[in-house]
This record gives C-alpha cells, sequence and structure tokens, in this order.
C-alpha cells in the first residue's frame, strides 16, 4: 500500500532530503511515498531518514538480488556489492545442496540462494540476536536460522557434509570503524562491521575451522577488500584449502573462493 495523495508535496520532500545529504534524493523520495501506507506514517518515514538512518531500516526492507529483504532497526544492511559474493554462492550450488550463511545479519546472502536455486537444505548462524530475529523473518520458509558465534550454533551433523559455506563476515579494521558513513558507524552493530586490528580477525577463525565442515569438494566463500587479498588468501591455505580469487570491477567487489580437495 502506498500513499495515494500526501499534504506534502513529492517536491518538498525532495527538497528536505537533498539538504540533509541524501545523494539520490528523488529515488529516495519515490520508495518512501511507496511504502508509507498513510500520511502521517510518510511524514514519520520522512523525518527518520533526515536524523540520519538508514533509508532501508526506514522503509524496513532492502533489495538484493532481485529480492525485498527484511531489515530491522539495528540490523546490518546488506551492501549492493554483496551480490557478487551470492552470485557466486549461487554458482557454486548445485540443486538439493547443503548451504550455510555464517555472520548472516538478515539473511540475504542465504534467501538469494536459496530463491534461485532448487531444493538447498540452507542454514544460517549469526551472533546478534536482533539479526537472527530478522534473518527469520526472512528464510524461515526455506532455511533454519541459530544464534551463536560462527559454528558453534549449527547442528553437528552438518559436519563434513556443507557444499557451500558463504560467509560475509565483518572485515573493516577497527581503527578504520570512525571513517564510515555515519549511517554505518552508528545504526549499524559493530559487530557487524569490526573486523579486528587488520580486519581479518573473523575470517580467520571462520577459515580455521572451515575444512572440517565442508564436504570433499565443497566451497568457502568469503568478501573481502582488494588490499586484504594476500592475507585472505593465505588464511585459506593454512587451513587446508585450495584459494582462488575473483572480482567485479561494476560492484567493486572481492571474492575469495576455497575449496575443500575431494580427497
Amino acid at each position: 500500500m502506498s500513499v495515494s495523495a500526501s499534504p506534502c508535496p513529492t517536491s518538498v520532500i525532495v527538497t528536505r532530503l537533498r539538504a540533509a545529504g541524501c545523494v539520490f534524493a528523488e529515488d529516495e523520495a519515490e520508495l518512501l511515498i511507496s511504502t508509507a501506507a498513510t500520511p502521517a506514517e510518510l511524514a514519520v518515514m520522512v523525518d527518520r531518514r533526515i536524523a540520519g538512518l538508514p533509508l532501508e531500516h526506514v522503509l524496513g526492507w532492502a533489495e538484493f538480488c532481485g529480492l525485498r529483504v527484511f531489515v530491522d532497526p539495528g540490523v546490518f544492511v546488506p551492501r549492493r556489492r554483496t551480490e557478487f559474493l551470492a552470485g557466486q554462492a549461487v554458482a557454486l550450488a548445485r540443486p538439493g545442496a547443503v548451504v550455510v550463511d555464517l555472520c548472516c545479519g538478515s539473511g540475504a546472502l542465504g534467501a538469494a540462494v536459496a530463491a534461485t536455486v532448487e531444493r538447498v537444505e540452507l542454514y544460517a548462524a549469526d551472533i546478534d540476536p536482533a539479526a537472527v530475529r530478522c534473518a527469520r523473518r526472512n528464510i524461515a520458509a526455506v532455511g533454519r536460522v541459530y544464534e551463536g558465534d560462527l559454528y558453534e550454533p549449527l547442528p553437528a551433523s552438518l559436519r563434513g557434509r556443507i557444499d557451500v559455506l558463504v560467509a560475509n563476515a565483518p572485515y573493516v579494521p577497527t581503527d578504520e570503524i570512525q571513517l564510515l558513513p555515519p549511517e554505518a558507524r552508528i545504526h549499524e552493530p559493530r559487530v557487524a562491521l569490526d573486523g579486528g586490528s587488520d580486519g581479518l580477525d573473523v575470517q580467520r577463525r571462520v577459515t580455521a575451522a572451515a575444512h572440517d565442515w565442508l564436504a570433499p569438494g565443497g566451497h568457502l566463500l568469503i568478501e573481502t577488500s582488494e588490499r586484504q587479498i594476500p592475507h585472505t588468501v593465505d588464511a585459506f591455505a593454512r587451513g587446508g584449502l585450495i584459494p582462488r580469487v575473483v572480482e567485479s570491477d561494476e560492484l567493486y567487489a572481492t571474492v575469495v573462493i576455497g575449496t575443500r580437495p575431494a580427497g
């Protein structure tokens, strides 16, 4: 449902959004108007956006890989660049594959894979209770979501069975958190952003244990930054995986894929 007749003209909303620093004010105004159910709700949404809340938190959803994914306040917003990670996971997941989304946040990655690949056996996990609640809204119909630290909450029966393990683990160095846009720095959970002193603390923990959870020939996929490639690749190799790097210039995205040797 959308607002059919707002007492506040679209031009006024655009002007207010632009004054608040919204670069794509026209597009945002259209999204807010189409999402609000009443003029009063629209006014509140515009005020929240002007106050600096991420657009996706104001709308209550984000578009990801053609899906409308619920994004609750305080939950990490899936980035467009991460659609590249999702695409790589889809390319490796055969019908009926066992797929796990670690550090799942809203569950967007798992939802994208399940929406594209038939009959996947989907599991997801996150340490943040708010993220877990949100992910359950997004993938309850196609998978299970667990609350806990990385592999700890997953069923033991998954050991050695995972075909595709995808992890959008935090990889921003601690000292660089302050350089992030306020939308992320203030309104997204620190645990979803902070990767430790060099940004790779969580990645190392994921890669170190992945071999035992992957099926022979199974794959681990992690998003990283261009400057972190050598260190991420080294972590994969130390974990007994065969690494390769794939990149998207269009999305400015880098993914390292590690394969457990079939033998």
